[in-house]
């Protein structure tokens, strides 16, 4: 009970610090919030399990890569938002994958929306006597019809207003479920109880895993698209310092889930947190339900709307955005009951390592035509690093 109760107020304690204005009213908190809650959204509920399950006692060196690339990849980012910023000479190679880019990355929003409901699907009867794997398509469903007919009918202005909260909602749980952990690692380790769980993936198909895990630190390239509220520079930094406090969160929590739990004390499925959590402290369980709902609705909302906007965008009007959205809850309906939550964060990772790829392109023809010899070389070898992924990349089984 004592636990409890102290998880319970260190959330309560980190929701008013990220709610004190001097933090939540400064400009480039407000830029770096955006991609931090992406980054470490739906990925942190799935993650740890993932790794301690495929990489034992290697999971933080995983981990420590994924971050490692997905900082890569965001440098590329980094260096075609500053020169788009102050180059006017863009070569027509140049703009022309900009657009390819911009689809691409439309249809991993309208991948990454089905990844999100069928987390909220699988959260949302994951206490309930209805739990189980068809109950959560039928919630995941209900969510991607529900987020339809809102779309057609009254656009998501309104819906959207939920992004702030949720987002405190989830920092703060996470918090709590940081510190839960630590106390369990503090308590094997004075019982010399610590895992040291052999890897079950090695060689190749870890790799392949790896590859197919990208999208779980994927959310920094939001930043990119803040261009009509924020200038340049105050979006490279928020970038940067929304993936280095991401990096930091979740080396952390692997770090602390690797070494205390026995490789396959649990079933491997997208609610294993859950399970693994109630070990830890009994509070932990709900308040992961409650985080997931509200922040897998809101990014699912979020990026609904970012893959209707794009579609309106780069069609030249020619698709409208609630067409955008009847298209995109169909293929997520499609996705929803054709494959499992482990497969489709696997599409999902592919579809960004691709955006990804052509993002660093497009940088090192900038770096060339800059004469940036050297960075135009290590972004050309990140272009090539995304297509293996979009081409390789494997989920979880």
């Amino acid at each position: 009970m004592l636990l409890n109760g102290a998880l319970i107020l260190i959330a309560l304690v980190a929701g008013a610090l990220l709610l004190w204005p001097r933090l939540s009213g400064a400009k480039l908190w407000q830029a770096t919030i955006t991609p931090l809650a992406s980054i470490i959204g739906s990925g942190f509920l799935v993650l740890g399990p993932i790794l301690n399950d495929a990489y034992g006692y290697y999971a933080p060196l995983v981990m420590a890569a994924l971050c490692a690339t997905a900082y890569l990849f965001g440098w590329a980012i980094r260096y075609n938002i500053a020169a788009i910023e102050t180059d006017e000479s863009r070569t027509a190679l140049e703009t022309r994958l900009e657009r390819i880019a911009s689809w691409v990355l439309s249809f991993a929003y309208v991948i990454s929306v089905s990844y999100y409901l069928n987390l909220f699907g699988a959260f949302g009867v994951s206490l309930t006597p209805f739990d189980g794997p068809d109950n959560a398509r039928l919630l995941t469903t209900a969510m991607l019809l529900l987020i339809l007919c809102v779309g057609w009918l009254w656009g998501f202005k309104a819906l959207e207003r939920m992004e702030q909260v949720s987002v405190g909602i989830k920092l703060a749980v996470i918090a709590a479920l940081l510190a839960g952990l630590a106390w369990y690692f503090y308590d094997r380790t004075t019982a010399g109880a610590l895992q040291i769980n052999p890897p079950g993936k090695t060689g190749w198909n870890g790799i392949a895993l790896a590859f197919g895990l990208i999208v779980t630190v994927q959310g920094f390239e939001t930043a990119r698209y803040l261009g009509s509220t924020y200038e340049p520079r105050i979006r490279i930094r928020a970038m940067r310092l929304s993936q280095w406090l991401s990096a930091a969160i979740y080396m952390i929590y692997i770090v602390l889930l690797s070494y205390v739990f026995r490789a396959g004390q649990f079933k491997l499925d997208e609610t294993a947190i859950i399970d693994m959590m109630a070990v830890v402290a009994p509070v932990l369980p709900g308040l992961l339900v409650l985080a997931a709902l509200s922040a897998q609705f809101s990014a699912a909302v979020a990026d609904t709307s970012g893959a209707g906007g794009l579609m309106e965008e780069e069609s030249g009007g020619r698709i409208p955005q609630r067409f955008a959205y009847l298209a995109l809850v169909t293929i997520g309906i499609l996705l929803t009951w054709v494959f499992n939550v482990f497969e489709i964060v696997s599409y999902a990772s592919r579809a960004f390592a691709l955006y990804y790829a052509i993002q660093s392109a497009i940088a090192a023809a900038a770096a060339q035509r800059r004469s940036h010899r050297v960075r135009a070389v290590t972004f050309l070898a990140l272009a090539l690093l995304g297509t293996a992924i979009f081409v390789f990349g494997q989920p979880a089984e």
